[in-house]
């Protein structure tokens, strides 16, 4: 997996139900390297911290291999990397070999494999589409949040070196899966309830899946 654009987005404004709302999802390519701190990246506008930023979600990666079947489905939008509001495009990034409490050297950082990104309104918005949530979730291949072990720059040209897999873990692309799914596979829900990768928030609401 390696690095192929760095992206950030300063604050926009947009009208949703008569409401204004902050958002931090367009994201444009930075021609220099980009530092990732412990709650999120440095100069990245995080609007919500409810539901973005934070100890598990400090940095968003999405594939760039993914980036022709959304070009496909949406081709009048204005495409640059960071489209699908990640902080790293990754050539390479596979959700089915991506497994929770995976760490990763990259650049002069360390970085662990949290959750999947789960679409919103916001994402909607950009896109123009309601449907695009539900072609989200349907295609499969989410991206995956970070948790950052140790600060550090990273750049175009970096790659991810393994440094340790997620003990006993399912995949990113198994845990978006299970959020959606009817029917809940209860082995995932059990291991993933001993994953310290994930946070308690997200481990509480496993439990009321595995009910």
């Amino acid at each position: 997996m390696k690095i192929i654009s760095t992206n950030i987005a300063q604050p926009t404004k947009f009208l949703w139900n008569g409401k204004e709302i902050t958002t931090g999802i367009y994201k444009k390519p930075t021609d220099t390297p980009i530092f990732l701190g412990k709650e999120d990246v440095k100069g990245d506008e995080v609007s919500d911290r409810k539901v973005h930023g934070g100890e598990f979600k400090a940095c968003y990666l999405f594939s760039a291999n993914q980036y022709p079947y959304w070009k496909d489905l949406y081709p009048h939008l204005d495409w640059t990397f960071g489209m699908l509001g990640e902080n790293l495009t990754v050539e390479g990034l596979d959700e089915r070999q991506l497994f929770i409490g995976d760490t990763y050297k990259l650049g002069n950082s360390l970085v662990q494999i949290t959750q999947p990104r789960e679409p919103c309104f916001k994402f909607a918005h950009k896109f123009g589409s309601d449907t695009v949530l539900q072609q989200f979730i349907t295609h499969g291949y989410s991206g995956a949040y970070v948790k950052v072990l140790k600060e550090g720059d990273v750049k175009v040209g970096d790659t991810f070196e393994l440094q340790e897999r997620g003990k006993d873990s399912i995949s990113i692309f198994q845990l978006f899966q299970l959020l959606y799914a009817e029917h809940k596979n209860i082995m995932h829900i059990d291991l993933l309830l001993d994953n310290d990768a994930l946070p308690k928030r997200f481990k509480k609401r496993l439990k009321f899946f595995a009910q």
